[in-house]
């Protein structure tokens, strides 16, 4: 009995230290993916624009989505990001580590990455083919550097 009762404590405390690890290893997972969600999606505006400038069109993309069920697929058949999109949050803006879309107008431009229960919000300006967030937010600096 005394055995069984050493055990269970040993397990108590193992699972005390394991669990918090756990959960900051599941917010570092947010971070790499949103990290990676980023770097592709920087990558294929530069490459949509070197096929652009290759057929003597100077301009970058208007816009990185029609819709709102696939999203940075790009703005029409002839101009894809990427060819298979990022799934949205299934539940709109309320999932962590998802990407969701608050644009109405079409092409959507602005993008929100939900990490740690906060809201990173994300600009695409067409002008210049920049997607950037606002970087005095300690969470945006984490996803961009």
């Amino acid at each position: 009995m005394i055995e069984l009762v050493f055990v269970i404590v040993i397990l108590g405390i193992l699972s005390a230290v394991a669990i918090p690890k756990m959960a900051a290893n599941r917010t570092d997972a947010y971070i790499t993916r949103a990290r990676a969600d980023i770097a592709t999606i920087r990558s294929s505006i530069v490459s949509e624009r070197q096929t652009r400038l290759i057929k003597g069109d100077s301009s970058y993309i208007y816009g990185l989505s029609l819709g709102s069920d696939r999203l940075f697929e790009g703005n029409d058949s002839d101009h894809t990001l990427l060819p298979y999109g990022i799934a949205p949050s299934p539940n709109g803006n309320s999932d962590n580590g998802y990407w969701h879309t608050t644009d109405n107008a079409k092409p959507y431009n602005k993008y929100i990455y939900r990490i740690l229960d906060t809201d990173i919000s994300f600009e695409y300006n067409a002008s210049n083919g920049k997607f950037n967030c606002d970087t005095s937010v300690s969470l945006c600096k984490k996803l961009v550097d």
